[in-house]
């Protein structure tokens, strides 16, 4: 008899199998691939992304490890369901099973709590033997050295960056919304030598998929001496594209921004949330200065490193006047590309105490907390203001004149001084991955935002 088979599934869907979308995300979450490094080989491993491709309910896995977010939940309830009646045997884990647990627990055979890294290989010999427990709950904030590399010969050919890991958790600041404000943690940092690892366990992958990476990290400058040491090492790899994540402030320090180019960032995602102050100082950002914003995208673009930006709207501060402008003053800090939504009211955070305890959510389903609805009422601004904003600074933002117009001035931004050779390469490259983000980034407003406005 060969192994038991373990089919690891990363939930994507909120709307259920009949209302899929399938996205054209270049790289994919980094919780699946985690997890199918930690298990021992005393299983056969499969990985499925719900992102790129349906589940398959006649798997001959005889376990099923089911990672979602909270947005995610209902689904993952069917989800189990169905694969609970087929005889198989459900283990839930990832953010909402590990903040709401007693949620999550009716519905599956088992339930890890907290951070896998500790408990997870215990999970798997225990559900082996037939001796499966209920609940496995982590140590707090476990020391994170010693993390097997993920997976990435699992990865879906769908993602054209199957290479990704992380090498910080957690973050100093405290936005209202964040998600991290739930239960703080401390930050910590993984050895270098461990994320370094995580980058060069590439051999079963194709070539060109061996040279980009992404650090899937909340913030990478939150040790700010820890990440340039970091970089340092990450150079010496001579990767072609690597993406980060960090906050605003982090670009005061030119240092930081040099060893960045110089580690071939490529792409950096920064929570610029808003355009407004006041709307920044109603969700406790207190370390993004608008007035900053221009100067600091300009330092990155001078280095040909890209920005991909969180923006957000419906906050507490947010005006029509604020909206009604919001697509010029894009205009002219520059931001290469953005990810809009609309803000989300996270069961937990200080944001959803404070709309819940006011009256003004609405909406309790979570399927609906994923950016694409509004679930609660603004303060200053009605529902159809949102929608309309939306609509417009999406369209105005990604119309095929102001995507090319973005990237030509990208590219006159650049003040390096590489050899011909590298400066096409470099140019070609950073391209490619500005029009695909663009590109993902209209066709996730046209086909699963803009349907939801019509049927609210």
């Amino acid at each position: 008899m060969g192994k038991p088979k373990l089919q690891i599934i990363v939930l994507f869907q909120n709307l259920g199998d009949k209302q899929t979308y399938y996205a054209r995300d270049p790289a994919p979450p980094l919780s699946g691939i985690l997890i199918a490094g930690l298990t021992p080989p005393i299983v056969e491993v499969e990985l499925l992304h719900e992102m790129v491709r349906p589940i398959d309910y006649n798997t001959d896995a005889d376990f099923i490890a089911l990672s979602f977010m909270d947005f995610c939940a209902p689904h993952a309830y069917e989800v189990a369901k169905k694969f609970r009646k087929l005889g198989k045997i459900v283990v839930a884990g990832g953010k909402y099973p590990s903040t709401f647990p007693n949620e999550v627990i009716p519905h599956m055979d088992s339930v890890v709590i907290g951070e896998a890294e500790p408990v997870w290989v215990q999970v798997v010999e225990d559900m082996v033997k037939g001796k499966l427990k209920k609940v496995y709950k982590a140590p707090f904030a476990p020391p994170l050295d010693n993390i097997p590399p993920p997976r990435y010969d699992l990865v879906e050919p769908d993602y054209a960056v199957p290479v990704v890991t992380e090498a910080t958790r957690g973050c100093k600041y405290t936005c209202s919304f964040c998600q991290l404000t739930i239960q703080s943690v401390p930050y910590r940092c993984r050895p270098i030598e461990d994320v370094i690892q995580d980058l060069t366990a590439t051999s079963q992958l194709p070539f060109h998929k061996r040279k980009m990476a992404m650090l899937y990290d909340n913030n990478l400058g939150g040790d700010r001496g820890y990440a340039k040491e970091l970089l340092k090492e990450i150079a010496k790899l001579k990767l072609w594209g690597l993406g980060t994540q960090f906050s605003f402030d982090c670009l005061h320090d030119d240092e930081f921004v040099d060893l960045l180019s110089k580690a071939s960032c490529g792409m950096t995602f920064i929570g610029l949330e808003s355009l407004s102050e006041p709307s920044l100082l109603s969700v406790h950002k207190r370390q993004n200065r608008v007035a900053e914003y221009q100067e600091l995208f300009e330092k990155l673009k001078q280095r040909r490193i890209l920005t991909f930006t969180g923006l957000m709207l419906a906050l507490d501060e947010d005006t029509p006047a604020y909206y009604q402008n919001l697509p010029a003053n894009l205009n002219k800090i520059d931001p290469s590309t953005i990810l809009l939504s609309i803000a989300i009211p996270i069961p937990g955070t200080p944001f959803h105490k404070t709309a819940e305890s006011e009256g003004r959510i609405f909406d309790k389903d979570l399927s609906h907390y994923e950016g694409d609805h509004l679930v609660f009422t603004p303060k200053r601004v009605s529902p159809n203001d949102v929608f309309k904003a939306f609509r417009k600074i999406n369209r105005i933002f990604y119309s095929w004149k102001n995507i090319l117009k973005r990237w030509w001035r990208f590219i006159l931004g650049y003040s390096g001084e590489d050899d011909i050779l590298n400066l096409v390469f470099r140019t070609l490259f950073i391209s490619y991955i500005y029009f695909k983000l663009s590109i993902f980034q209209r066709d996730h407003a046209k086909q699963k935002v803009y349907p939801r406005f019509d049927s609210d």
